[in-house]
């Protein structure tokens, strides 16, 4: 993509953001707000989006998920049926014609479980595992922190029906290791990311949170660094010691929820009156696990980590281009190198931002480090002096000069 004809550009500053995430993709070009809490994705931060998208995917995949794409809006029989019309308080409640009631779903219990409900009856139709990854509505009294809390984000969420505890507890493990898979494709430390007890809710004693563990994070954590599991504060009166091995030296950290499990049992399958039949022809209770992932709160949560004072540090799994190409000056020699070289990087199939633009070198260069493409080349006189190219790793201080020749090979192996 030429810079010159990128639909979005970046901008100087921006007022009213209350995190770095909203800071720098706002300045970045990456996204628009909207109203509190409500953001359009532009061409660079869709490009990240779908990027966390496919590798939550493929993990889901590779795990017996099958994808669907359920409904935003139900019809309020639905959310009485579970009785969470009148008492869940972030949902939105909306009028349509014929003044019939309907809600925006912030969650989809009260969708896929009657969904499922048409194709599983027998325990030969059993475990089954849907998902999907769609945009979800809180109705958030108040909005923040950029992407990480807003009222309308995308959210994976897996849900898996079983024919006893048993089964569903296998389960729920194969996909706690999917998650940690997951996490690690996406470039988060794997010693930050600790398995977190929350509470259960109405569903069970505990739920599972993934949280990141951060210095800006909004949760409470107390930690077993033996276990690399953590008990979230608000349990805290319950589980004052490592649920895993006992340990009670717990030590306080601050992390960012980055996905949650629950063991759902048979809450929603009894509301809509949901059984299979065993192999003795008798009606058994279907059981539910629920399994959630918010690739916007992650890529909210990639910047809030991997920033630095001059904007995005991009993961090489995520980034919206693997090349972020310069050049400088106005000779022809620089610009038609710059040229060849844009050609040969996508003969090669290595995606490139080629910054075409007549601007002076210090504006090319904030921008770059601002929407953090892991890689920068720069063309310039001096670099065809020597037929080579300025060569800066953007987690690296210092640049380098690498010679053309060869060089796709060199890009090709930095992100191998």
């Amino acid at each position: 993509m030429r810079y010159s004809k990128l639909f979005s550009k970046t901008i100087k500053s921006v007022a009213d953001v209350d995190s770095l995430n909203a800071k720098f993709l706002t300045q970045g070009g990456f996204i628009h707000r909207e109203m509190a809490g409500v953001y359009t994705y532009l061409p660079l931060g869709l490009k990240v989006l779908r990027k966390i998208e496919q590798i939550i995917r493929e993990e889901i995949d590779a795990v017996d998920g099958q994808e669907v794409l359920m409904p935003g809006l139900a019809p309020k029989e639905n959310w009485a049926a579970t009785g969470r019309w009148d008492t869940l308080d972030v949902l939105f409640r909306l009028k349509g014609a014929g003044d019939k009631d309907y809600a925006l779903n912030p969650t989809a219990e009260e969708i896929v479980t009657p969904l499922v409900q048409n194709y599983v009856f027998s325990y030969k139709d059993l475990p089954c595992a849907v998902y999907q990854i769609q945009n979800k509505f809180r109705n958030e009294a108040r909005a923040k922190s950029g992407i990480l809390r807003g009222r309308e984000f995308s959210m994976k969420d897996l849900y898996s029906f079983h024919r006893d505890q048993q089964d569903l507890d296998r389960y729920y493990k194969v996909v706690k290791e999917a998650y940690y898979r997951i996490y690690k494709r996406l470039g988060f430390d794997p010693e930050l990311t600790y398995l977190t007890y929350a509470s259960g809710g109405a569903f069970s004693k505990y739920s599972h949170e993934f949280q990141i563990v951060s210095p800006v994070g909004e949760d409470h954590l107390y930690a077993c660094e033996k276990c690399r599991v953590a008990v979230n504060r608000e349990i805290l009166d319950d589980q004052k010691t490592c649920p895993e091995c006992g340990n009670a030296k717990l030590v306080e950290k601050k992390g960012i929820e980055v996905g949650n499990i629950f063991k759902l049992g048979t809450k929603f399958t009894d509301a809509f009156k949901f059984r299979y039949a065993d192999e003795a022809g008798k009606l058994q209770p279907v059981i539910m696990g629920c399994y959630g992932i918010g690739p916007s709160r992650i890529m909210g949560t990639l910047v809030e980590l991997m920033s630095d004072e001059k904007g995005v540090r991009w993961p090489k799994s995520v980034t919206p281009y693997q090349i972020h190409l310069l050049t400088l000056g106005n000779d022809d020699a620089s610009r038609l190198e710059a040229e060849k070289l844009y050609e040969a990087l996508r003969e090669a199939g290595i995606s490139a931002l080629f910054d075409d633009r007549d601007e002076r070198a210090g504006a090319k260069f904030a921008d770059s480090e601002l929407i953090g493409i892991p890689l920068r080349l720069v063309v310039s006189s001096r670099t065809l002096e020597k037929q080579s190219v300025e060569w800066k790793d953007r987690s690296a201080k210092d640049a380098e000069i690498v010679k053309i020749d060869g060089l796709i090979k060199k890009i090709q192996n930095f992100y191998s």
